[in-house]
């Protein structure tokens, strides 16, 4: 194997180098589902932990900064092998979509539109990544929720190796731990104030990150148990035209709306981290 690219002389070669990555794979695919769903409820709401929580968290702990039983070279060769392992989530999501085509439709033209919210964000997070310290990273985070179908785009635009997708990834990772403990609690929280109907909430579940989606469709059918189907066929679809018309808003909207405030914010606010962190280790 190359040092430099990482390329492979054929499928042998690559098996001998990455067989702990799938040895390791498999293992905690084994633990995590053994766990299963641990659910705590909070005042209004329900944290719900995820096999995938468990599972990020030990090959967090396997990582070369902890237990060192993975090199960086193989945490290179893991983070491409992501796309490949989320292709059949993908796939699972439109079929789930598509076999509840009458309620999509009956859904109207709100599916469609609610991708423009997603993009509000921007003008909030990218400010602060800059201010954290991110370069190019910054953009690859804060261009969209950062999940399956931004991953790939972010992969296929910039490159596995760029700064843009390493910052995709990061909000990826984090996006998975955190973010699916969020959503499932903020379901029920919002549920609970009566303001919007079930269907309303099971729409916007599908923000385009498929376990999020899990976590909060979880708790609002252990809420509206009468309403689970229709609000699983409801959290699907919107997840599934997240991801198509999330794609497009990213390639149009999303990163050219972060690569022009980078260019405008960066040498702002770069001096103010620059300033901020001499002074902290002086």
């Amino acid at each position: 194997m190359k040092q430099e690219n990482y390329l492979y002389s054929g499928l042998g070669e690559r098996f001998r180098s990455e067989w702990k990555i799938y040895a390791a794979a498999f293992l905690f695919i084994i633990v995590a589902d053994s766990i299963g769903q641990i659910k705590v409820p909070l005042g209004p709401g329900m944290l719900i932990l995820f096999p995938i929580f468990y599972s990020i968290i030990m090959g967090i702990l396997s990582g070369p900064q902890v237990l060192k039983f993975f090199k960086k070279k193989e945490v290179k060769a893991a983070s491409k092998l992501v796309i490949v392992c989320i292709c059949p989530f993908i796939a699972k999501l439109g079929i789930n979509a598509g076999a509840s085509i009458e309620t999509v439709i009956s859904a109207g033209p709100a599916l469609l539109l609610q991708e423009f919210g997603n993009l509000g964000t921007i003008f909030l997070s990218l400010p602060i990544a800059l201010l954290l310290g991110l370069k190019r990273e910054s953009i690859g985070a804060c261009h969209s929720i950062n999940r399956e179908t931004n991953l790939a785009l972010m992969q296929d635009m910039f490159g596995p190796d760029s700064a843009e997708a390493r910052g995709s990834l990061s909000v990826y990772i984090i996006g998975g731990m955190v973010g699916t403990i969020f959503f499932g609690f903020m379901a029920t929280v919002v549920a609970a104030t009566g303001l919007f109907h079930p269907y309303a909430l099971g729409m916007a579940s599908g923000v385009g990150a498929g376990i999020m989606m899990a976590s909060a469709t979880a708790s609002l059918s252990a809420m509206y148990p009468a309403m689970a189907d229709q609000i699983s066929a409801l959290a699907s679809a919107s997840e599934t035209i997240s991801g198509i018309d999330g794609i497009y808003m990213a390639i149009f909207v999303g990163i050219p709306l972060c690569n022009w405030l980078y260019r405008v914010l960066e040498p702002k606010l770069g001096p103010v981290h620059d300033r901020l962190f001499k002074k902290k280790e002086s």
